[in-house]
C-alpha cells in the first residue's frame, strides 16, 4: 500500500488551521497511511486555480475547496475519494 499524501492548502488562517486538525483527525480515526501537511500562502493554490480557501489536495488532486468539514465528512470524504481512486 502506498502512502497517500493529503495537503491543506490556503494562507494561514483559523480556518485552513481547523482543515488541518480536522483532517489529522480524519486520517487517524480511519487509520489511513496518509502525510498530511498544510501548505501556507497562495501561490500554489494561483498556479492550480483554485478558486477559494482552504482547500484539500489528495495526491495532486483537489478534493474540495472553499468548506471546513468536520472529522466525520473528511472521513466520508477520504473513503469516498480513494475507493473511486482504487477502481480500475
Amino acid at each position: 500500500m502506498t502512502t497517500t499524501h493529503i495537503r491543506v492548502l490556503g494562507p494561514g488562517c483559523s480556518r485552513c488551521q481547523t482543515l488541518y486538525r480536522n483532517t489529522q483527525l480524519a486520517v487517524e480515526e480511519l487509520g489511513l497511511d496518509a502525510e498530511v501537511t498544510k501548505v501556507e500562502g497562495i501561490a500554489e493554490m494561483l498556479d492550480r486555480g483554485i478558486p477559494a480557501s482552504p482547500a484539500l489536495v489528495v495526491d495532486e488532486e483537489l478534493v474540495m475547496a472553499g468548506s471546513v468539514p468536520t472529522p466525520t465528512q473528511l472521513g466520508e470524504l477520504l473513503s469516498e475519494f480513494l475507493a473511486r481512486k482504487d477502481l480500475p
